[in-house]
């Protein structure tokens, strides 16, 4: 989880300085702050990437589960647009060994609001609920868009 954490700081200061700009946000437990301006070309939003394991011990979510679900739980919360695509994922289990997983990962860009937020949490619950898993992968970063 370190490593997740300090990448998701690195992507948003390269996000940041690639954007040439200054947003002002509070990042991390120091409280320090970043400064981002997206100009008036674009907006400031915030990219969050979710990752989905796909196996559990009843049997892997099938394609069609996968599909329900995004149509039912995450298209209704984000109506905007999101991007998904299969992954392979691993980690070191507390004993030691590599696992390794098929798993969906989610890629969302919407603004930066309480409703925002609580509808990410909401899809990570009904996600860990719906499919028996201990946990969904939740990294965010601020970003500048444009259409």
């Amino acid at each position: 989880m370190r490593f997740v954490t300090a990448a998701s700081i690195a992507l948003l200061f390269a996000g940041g300085f690639a954007a040439g700009g200054h947003w002002q946000t509070p990042v991390g437990a120091q409280g320090f702050t970043v400064t981002i301006d997206c100009g008036v070309a674009s907006a400031a939003r915030v990219r969050t990437t979710l990752y989905f394991g796909l196996s559990r011990t009843k049997g892997a979510v099938s394609e069609l589960e996968w599909q329900l679900f995004l149509r039912d739980e995450v298209t209704r919360r984000f109506p905007d647009g999101l991007t998904v695509w299969q992954a392979e994922g691993q980690w070191q289990t507390p004993t030691g060994s590599i696992d390794r997983e098929q798993s969906k990962v989610l890629l969302l860009v919407h603004p930066d609001t309480a409703a925002a937020r609580d509808s990410v949490q909401a899809v990570i619950q009904a996600y860990r609920k719906t499919f028996d898993q201990q946990s969904v992968l939740w990294e965010s970063s601020r970003v500048c868009v444009s259409a």
